[in-house]
């Protein structure tokens, strides 16, 4: 992990975004899969299948990578492709790939850090009940061993899950991410699930890493600053800071569900759900706290003409609200706000002691193929550097923050938004996958060359 002595810079992917492959050498079936494959579930009626082929294209990625200097590459390993059927058979070719993808880093000088879980759990264990279940989390920490035991050894920086809220709340509540249900206040037990794997997948790799295997193990969480914008929302914003923010937190900062979010979710105070010993494995499990950040939340109370917020649904059991969105926006139409990362860096340090990492800050933006070879994306380096400053800021007022990883690396599956959002440093023509960097990685590349001319001077 980052000492902290200075910010160390990285870049991330995903799994089922980028690989493609999705019938090579035995993967099994994810759900992302199966809804992509469902009528209407994605913008543009397209899916993972080929993505951007980094299957077998992984090699050039990681130049890319290593282009730009960077410490860090962050990728998420596709559970299906090590355990088919979600538990029980491993698939050797799969671990072979991810040996692959961690020895072309190494040997171009980048740093690998996996993601476990980046959403693509085998459609096998979402028939069984998926997230839901508490077999899910026992699955998951059998997958979390079989990797560690073939990567371990080089791979240092490991994150269970990433941004659990949408697994749990996009997927089981609102019904508008895999596996595409619609269960209300059925989703805590899928948040509490989520915490329990990465609590006892935790537990598993520092057995197996031991204190002198280097096994740093965290969990990144996209948290969020709680903005009302007037007086009659702030018993909102609370109901919705417990759902987006204190549900993953508390539990491992306090080994406890506080009282404002079992009015929310009383499904969290089900004995037969939370057992004992839950919450006690899952207190202080994590040795850092991942932060993905794009923009702040605005609750308000419901106004009589205004549109719903396409993610309304995704916080059972807190009272009806309404989700404001100022200009600015990126093309995704999320509020640019850098200050808000700031925010949340603060507030997430004093909830619970750990070093911080921004593991993904990054824009959606309507890129402009200017002549072949040249995509001008001047309002992506714009949001990047304010965002990077707001960083800065946070740790010169002693927020431990250690790193700091620009989502993404290439234009890839934006899942319910298909191809048609573009966060990408590097432009993929999906027609021959040619990658073309951006201005934005050029500007990257730069601010790489500066930070560290900085520290020799």
């Amino acid at each position: 992990m980052p000492d902290g002595s200075r910010l160390e810079l990285g870049t991330a992917t995903a799994s089922y975004q980028i690989e493609g492959g999705v019938a090579d050498d035995g993967r099994g079936v994810s759900i992302w899969d199966t809804f992509a494959a469902r009528p209407g579930t994605v913008r543009d009626g397209r899916d993972g299948t080929v993505a951007c082929d980094s299957y077998h294209r992984y090699a050039e990625d990681a130049d890319l990578v290593a282009g730009l200097g960077l410490d860090w590459y962050r990728f998420s390993i596709a559970w299906p492709r090590v355990l088919p059927e979600g538990s029980g058979r491993v698939e050797t070719r799969g671990l072979d790939y991810y040996d692959r993808v961690v020895d072309a880093l190494l040997e171009r000088g980048v740093k690998p850090a996996a993601t476990l879980y980046h959403w693509d759990l085998p459609q096998p264990l979402e028939d069984a009940g998926g997230w839901l279940a508490r077999e899910t989390p026992a699955a998951f920490a059998d997958y979390a061993e079989v990797v560690y035991a073939r990567l371990g050894d080089r791979v240092g920086l490991w994150a269970t899950h990433n941004e659990p809220w949408c697994a749990a709340y996009l997927g089981y509540a609102a019904g508008v991410h895999a596996p595409g249900r619609r269960e209300g206040g059925a989703a805590h037990r899928a948040a509490h699930h989520l915490m329990l794997g990465h609590a006892w997948a935790s537990e598993r790799l520092h057995s197996l890493g031991g204190s002198a295997g280097g096994c740093d193990v965290g969990i990144v969480l996209n948290l969020a600053p709680i903005r009302p914008g007037r007086s009659e929302a702030v018993e909102l914003a609370d109901q919705i800071d417990a759902v987006r923010n204190r549900v993953w937190l508390d539990p491992l900062a306090q080994g406890a569900y506080d009282d404002g979010l079992l009015r929310v979710a009383p499904e969290l105070a089900d004995p037969g759900l939370v057992r004992p010993g839950d919450l006690e494995a899952i207190h202080d499990s994590a040795d850092w706290v991942g932060i993905n950040y794009y923009t702040p939340v605005r609750p308000d109370v419901v106004v009589a003409g205004r549109p719903p917020h396409p993610e309304r649904d995704a916080y059972p059991g807190t009272d009806p609200f309404d989700l404001v969105v100022p200009e600015p926006r990126t093309a995704i139409g999320w509020e640019i706000d850098a200050t808000g990362l700031t925010d949340v860096l603060r507030e997430t340090a004093a909830r619970i002691d750990r070093p911080l990492l921004v593991m993904e800050n990054g824009a959606a933006c309507s890129d402009e193929v200017i002549a072949e070879g040249r995509v001008a994306d001047d309002d992506r380096i714009i949001y990047l550097r304010d965002h990077l400053a707001a960083v800065d800021v946070a740790r010169a007022e002693g927020v431990d923050v250690r790193g700091y990883v620009v989502w993404t690396l290439l234009d890839n599956f934006e899942w319910a938004e298909g191809y048609t959002k573009t966060f990408g440093l590097v432009h993929i023509d999906h027609t021959d996958q040619r990658r073309t960097p951006k201005a934005s990685y050029a500007w990257l590349a730069g601010v790489v060359r500066e930070r560290s001319s900085s520290l020799t001077e």
